[in-house]
C-alpha cells in the first residue's frame, strides 16, 4: 500500500529548513529557532514517525535530518531520531544523512566521530576535523554512506570555512 505524501506537512517543514538557513546565513544566531524547531519536529514526528522521502518528499525529509541536526541542546532526541532513520527501508533517508547525525550526535556525547563530518575552528581560528574513530577506514566508511573521500570533505571545508573569521 502506498503511503499518500501529506502536502500540508511537507510544505510546513520546508517553511522551517529553509527559515532556519536563513537565520544562519544571516549573521544573527538566534538559538530560539533550534528550541522552537525541535519542539515541533518531536510533534511531527509522534505523528508520522520519521519523516521519510514516501511520507513527505525528499526536501521535507531532507529538512527534517537538517532540524534534528540542529537540536544539539536535545541530544536524546538526536539519538532517538537516528535509530529511527537507521531502521528505515534503503532510499527512504539519505545514508549521507545518517552518517552527519552519527557524527553529530557522538560530538554531543563527547566520543570521537565515525564519518568525518564534524569540524570545529581550532584555536588559530582554522576548521580542523573533530577526532576520528579508526581513522585507517574512514574513506571506506565515508564510501558506505555515499559521502565523497575525506581528503575532497576537507579540502572544501577549508575553502569554505577554514579561514579565520569566515
Amino acid at each position: 500500500m502506498a503511503i499518500k505524501i501529506n502536502k500540508a506537512l511537507t510544505e510546513e517543514v520546508i517553511r522551517m529548513g529553509e527559515a532556519d538557513q536563513q537565520m544562519r546565513k544571516s549573521g544573527n544566531w538566534d538559538d530560539s529557532f533550534d528550541r522552537k524547531n525541535t519542539e515541533r519536529m518531536k510533534e511531527i514526528i509522534s505523528e508520522i514517525s520519521w519523516p521519510t522521502r514516501s511520507k513527505v518528499g525528499k526536501d521535507a525529509s531532507f529538512y527534517s535530518w537538517l532540524l534534528v541536526q540542529h537540536a544539539d541542546h536535545d541530544v536524546d532526541f538526536q539519538q532517538t531520531c537516528l535509530n529511527m532513520m537507521k531502521k528505515e527501508k534503503n532510499g527512504e533517508v539519505g545514508k549521507n544523512e545518517i552518517a552527519f547525525l552519527e557524527d553529530r550526535v557522538r560530538v554531543n556525547l563527547g566520543k570521537p566521530i565515525l564519518y568525518g563530518t564534524q569540524f570545529y575552528r581550532n584555536s588559530e581560528g582554522i576548521m580542523t576535523c573533530r577526532p576520528v574513530e579508526d581513522p585507517e577506514n574512514l574513506d571506506k566508511r565515508r564510501e558506505d554512506m555515499n559521502l565523497e573521500p575525506f581528503v575532497e570533505y576537507e579540502k572544501y571545508m577549508l575553502e569554505t570555512y577554514g579561514r579565520p573569521g569566515k
